[in-house]
């Protein structure tokens, strides 16, 4: 269970959400929604405690947590096999044998992380997360400049096996994943801002 409490976040000092309260079930995921600017990014970042909250809580199981955009993050002198295997080890899970074939990355297995295309490389970037082991995955756009091939593989990969093994996605995106999962839109969450302001800045 991922429960989230009269939740608060900022970015550069700026309060951008507040009262922000929700809950999502092993097994499942729950899509968030708004204009460009609302906070989802600042929001899924602050959740994975990649940032301090402002207020409220966030409870989900100790260390099962991750947090991925649509950045890479790819180790460009490894090999897509030494890649996965890199953060598996990291996070000290095992690395499923049917990885490489489930993001269509098998006959890619030896190639060096720096010599894929951008499309390879955004595959390989969301394998890392069928290899970390994490539960609860806090997802940032994580199909953009993907093709429907390769989106309809990781949303077939979190729906069979990330979710259908008590998994929790948390996702902020603009594509159709396919999923069956409620929608939390973050409009009505929009924090009361001072006008003497802050310095804002800008996260991928």
């Amino acid at each position: 269970m991922l429960r989230v409490q009269d939740f608060a976040c900022a970015r550069g000092g700026v309060p951008v959400l507040a009262g922000v309260n929700f809950e999502v079930a092993a097994g499942n995921a729950l899509i968030l929604r708004g204009p460009n600017g609302i906070g989802k990014t600042t929001l899924l970042r602050t959740l994975a405690g990649l940032q301090p909250a402002t207020q409220g809580a966030v409870v989900f199981p100790e260390d099962e947590g991750a947090y991925a955009s649509h950045a890479d993050g790819i180790k460009t002198a490894l090999t897509v096999t030494e890649n996965l295997k890199f953060w598996a080890d990291v996070h000290g899970a095992p690395l499923p044998e049917d990885i490489l074939e489930t993001f269509d990355l098998a006959d890619l297995r030896d190639r060096l992380g720096g010599t894929l295309s951008a499309g390879q490389k955004r595959r390989l970037g969301l394998a890392r997360l069928g290899a970390i082991g994490r539960k609860v995955l806090f997802l940032d756009e994580p199909t953009v400049s993907l093709d429907g091939f390769s989106v309809k593989l990781f949303a077939n990969w979190l729906q069979n096996t990330h979710l259908a093994t008590g998994g929790i996605a948390v996702i902020a995106t603009h594509i159709d994943l396919g999923l069956s999962a409620p929608e939390l839109d973050l409009t009505p969450f929009k924090a009361e801002t001072d006008a003497g302001g802050g310095s804002d800045e800008a996260f991928l």
